[in-house]
């Protein structure tokens, strides 16, 4: 599984530690971590977005904000097809499942532009959601 981990809305406590601990579970059990940078805005346009392995996390816990950058300015629900670019965006990462870390925007954000699916397709959710 390929999984996408952003982060969005203002810094806080925390988020680093959040991030490292996903990409360490993940590389666990085999799975493989795309980080997404400054939110929302690395699902649009080109897309912005950075594979995150054990040395890109090492180190981390220590530094303030976070190591990919946030947006609490860019939501793609404010732009004229934003959800859908990036839906589509998030389709050819070749992701499985989106991690989005931050508060009520974020996560707002996400439960809008996750895609339901039932046919198989890559969906935005968390691995496991409905």
């Amino acid at each position: 599984m390929q999984i996408g981990i952003l982060t969005g809305g203002g810094d806080a406590p925390g988020l680093n530690a959040a991030i490292r601990a996903v990409v360490r579970q993940a590389l666990l059990a085999g799975d493989t971590v795309v980080g997404v940078r400054n939110g929302w805005s690395g699902l649009l346009g080109d897309g912005d977005m950075v594979p995150l392995g054990h040395r890109d996390v090492a180190g981390i816990l220590q530094l303030g904000g976070t190591v990919l950058c946030t947006s609490s300015r860019i939501n793609p629900l404010d732009r004229e097809g934003g959800a859908e670019e990036a839906v589509t965006n998030f389709r050819h990462a070749g992701l499985d499942a989106l991690i989005a870390i931050g508060g009520d925007g974020t996560l707002g954000i996400a439960s809008v532009t996750t895609p339901g699916t039932t046919s198989g397709e890559s969906s935005m959710a968390c691995p496991g959601a409905a």
